[in-house]
């Protein structure tokens, strides 16, 4: 049976360090407003603050779990959890974002792909802190935000669910995408290079809120991210800001690009395809041409589309 606490426990913390994915759930107050579902699935993107004093405060001093020092905050999840944050990355849209501002109603949801079977939600409060606040930098400062970071999302929990999850498939984990990573690191270092061109500061104030012919990140927050599909703001700080990016050119860091061509080990043991043609009576050398033809047409449509990315992120495969 499902159980419920007002806050995440210790044994709860340890089993969402492990996950890979997590959903957050949002909605505007507008009756007919749009609900939003989001999966997350960037690694090392998701914090978990322990339970260390009563000040409301945040940062490194109230418990938060770093990543980067994952010995660490293994040995803190024997405390438990009234709040959590995650890096929020880089997209087409901005709904999560724009109803927190509106209302802070928020859900963060885990589920159990591998082992036991679990579902884990936290409600909460979420706060919104854009790049460039001082809110932002103080969770991220430069050395730590990944490619794409556009906001830090704050979520004060005050009641914790779990479920069974025992209609819930099992699925392998295979490995992290790069994709965001690539593009983002091209963008933002477009924005970079161009802040370092620019010496007019007329001009450089014009470029860093997405000048034209100015491919960079601010841009594609300035074109994508300024209202949710109600209608609601969205960025407001982080398009604008004069905080610089990383020269991802001088860190040395290198995502390889994503093969995108393997299959899940689930997928392929499930055999589904041959028991539906054998089923439907179309036969397998139907079912085959088929697959065979749409497989051409994604080919093509694939290579266009790294084409044109590799054009305008001067994206060099790896």
């Amino acid at each position: 049976m499902g159980k419920h606490y007002d806050h995440i426990p210790a044994n709860i913390v340890s089993w969402i360090q492990d996950q890979k994915i997590f959903y957050v759930a949002t909605a505007p107050l507008l009756e007919d407003g749009h609900v939003n579902m989001s999966p997350k699935g960037c690694s090392d993107t998701f914090h978990v603050v322990f339970d260390e004093d009563d000040d409301d405060s945040f940062g490194a001093k109230d418990g938060v779990s770093d990543p980067a020092d994952e010995g660490d905050a293994r040995k803190k999840v024997a405390r438990k959890s009234r709040a959590v944050w995650y890096e929020d990355m880089s997209g087409s849209g901005i709904e999560t974002i724009s109803h927190l501002k509106e209302n802070g109603r928020i859900t963060v949801m885990f589920v159990a792909f591998e082992g036991p079977p679990q579902i884990v939600r936290l409600f909460g409060t979420g706060k919104v802190y854009e790049f460039g606040t001082p809110e932002y930098e103080e969770l991220l400062p430069l050395d730590k935000r990944q490619p794409g970071s556009r906001a830090v999302i704050w979520v004060d929990v005050y009641k914790v669910g779990t479920s069974c999850g025992f209609s819930i498939p099992f699925f392998d984990y295979s490995r992290p995408r790069n994709k965001l990573h690539r593009l983002a690191a091209f963008s933002e270092q477009k924005d970079y290079d161009n802040d370092n061109m620019t010496s007019n500061k007329e001009e450089k104030e014009k470029d860093q809120g997405g000048g034209a012919g100015v491919p960079g990140l601010r841009q594609f927050w300035k074109t994508y991210n300024l209202k949710s599909l109600d209608g609601l703001p969205g960025l407001e700080v982080a398009y604008t800001s004069s905080v610089p990016f990383n020269d991802w050119k001088s860190t040395g860091k290198v995502w390889d690009a994503d093969d995108e061509t393997i299959r899940s080990k689930s997928r392929s043991k499930e055999g589904g395809g041959a028991t539906l043609s054998l089923v439907t009576g179309q036969g397998l050398g139907w079912d085959l041409g088929k697959v065979l033809v749409g497989f051409g047409a994604g080919l093509v449509v694939s290579s266009v589309c790294l084409d044109y990315y590799s054009v305008l992120y001067n994206v060099t495969e790896r």
